[in-house]
């Protein structure tokens, strides 16, 4: 027999448990990022059909808006559905949503696109509530195992799933360049299926029940403000700078600093001071966007027409990969009894503020826009500040 099987222990060492564990914790991170960067490389190609594609009758945008719509509502009551199924089962629920949606895309009509929105409404409202709820009880359980600070794992988990989320901005515009029409929906569609099979691999996490803490408005709203700047500004600055070819490469540029900034910020996150000073910074950075556009920005001729297009786009994808991965950790830290009903809360804002701009964002001007997205940024700093001050509080031990 050999030597090192005599060796062997027959009963692993709580060593060896220990390193099982963290695998265990932290492969669980890595599926779902590479997951929702597979789901979202196929629903990003797809959504660019909606809109360059589908235009008779406005079929695109209008199908794109009863989704969000959908989301809003169903997010109404996402976290009693989530909590039922579990959120493994509401992944893998809701990621068939998508491949529905994409595949829809194949036969394109208001008899095909329409029901799928609704469905993709309904699967989108458990996904995000069951990736956030995933995410943050899967960051418990690891800093419990090993006695580690609970908001530098949770920073450091949605640092990670934020980055490789972030990255399908990129991959996808580069993907988007070879592929068009029926060959990248059937080619989304398939990577739709090998996505499913990845929620399979998931491990069952049950989260850790501790004390609540009050609602917070300020996070919800704040979280919004990247998205309609973005889409603003992909149709008034983009396309008059350096025309449709360039969306690609701009939104390219927007999704490599999103996921660089991402991992960044999660590896920075270690509680309330971190996550404040972290989303401060983030905020002055879409101020400054917002006043160039207003103040100061002109379309110009020549290389600075490429490069200042390219710098806000470079910003913007800082703003978001600050936005979505400090305040999500926020969630996750202040949230514990009712994990399911903030992420929920949050995707309920976010859904009906991404309607209204596909509704609505048509008949408003640039200007008119910006001016209220600089009041929304002012509003929900001040209502974030005041929610960290009344956190650090909570937080803070009490002496006799």
């Amino acid at each position: 027999m050999d030597s090192r099987e005599e060796e062997a222990p027959l009963v692993p060492s709580p060593d060896l448990e220990s390193q099982s564990v963290r695998r265990s914790h932290t492969r669980d991170v890595h599926v779902l990022s590479c997951s929702f960067l597979l789901i979202f490389l196929a629903y990003g190609a797809a959504q660019n059909l909606e809109s360059t594609v589908l235009t008779v009758q406005n079929l695109g945008t209008t199908s794109l808006g009863i989704l969000y719509v959908s989301f809003t509502f169903f997010s109404l009551v996402a976290s009693p559905m989530v909590r039922s199924l579990g959120t493994k089962n509401a992944l893998i629920l809701g990621s068939t949503g998508y491949w529905l949606f994409i595949a829809a895309n194949l036969i394109p009509s208001w008899y095909t696109m329409v029901p799928a929105a609704l469905y993709m409404g309904f699967a989108a409202s458990i996904i995000w509530v069951g990736q956030g709820t995933y995410l943050t009880s899967t960051a418990r359980s690891h800093a419990e195992d090993f006695k580690v600070h609970e908001g530098t794992v949770i920073g450091k988990f949605n640092g990670e799933f934020w980055g490789m989320f972030a990255s399908h901005q990129f991959v996808g515009n580069l993907f988007s360049l070879f592929l068009l029409g029926d060959e990248e929906v059937l080619i989304t569609t398939g990577i739709c299926v090998v996505n499913i099979k990845f929620m399979l691999l998931l491990d069952v996490t049950v989260p850790i029940s501790f004390n609540s803490y009050p609602s917070m408005f300020s996070c919800y709203v704040i979280d919004n403000a990247v998205f309609q700047i973005r889409a603003e500004y992909t149709k008034h600055i983009v396309r008059p700078a350096i025309g449709e070819s360039g969306v690609g490469g701009a939104m390219a540029v927007y999704g490599a600093f999103d996921a660089v900034c991402s991992l960044a910020a999660g590896r920075l996150t270690s509680g309330l001071p971190s996550i404040t000073l972290i989303v401060s910074g983030g905020a002055l950075i879409q101020a400054i966007v917002l006043l160039w556009i207003l103040l100061k920005y002109s379309i110009v001729s020549g290389v600075l027409g490429v490069v200042y297009p390219l710098v806000m786009a470079a910003m913007l994808g800082m703003g978001d990969a600050v936005f979505n991965t400090q305040l999500n950790a926020l969630l996750g830290l202040l949230f514990r009894d009712d994990t399911e009903g903030a992420f929920a809360q949050l995707k309920v804002w976010q859904s009906a503020t991404i309607a209204v701009v596909f509704f609505v964002g048509p008949f408003v001007s640039l200007q008119a826009m910006v001016l209220v997205m600089i009041g929304v940024l002012g509003v929900s700093m001040a209502a974030f500040l005041f929610l960290m001050l009344y956190s650090e509080k909570a937080f803070s031990p009490r002496t006799p």
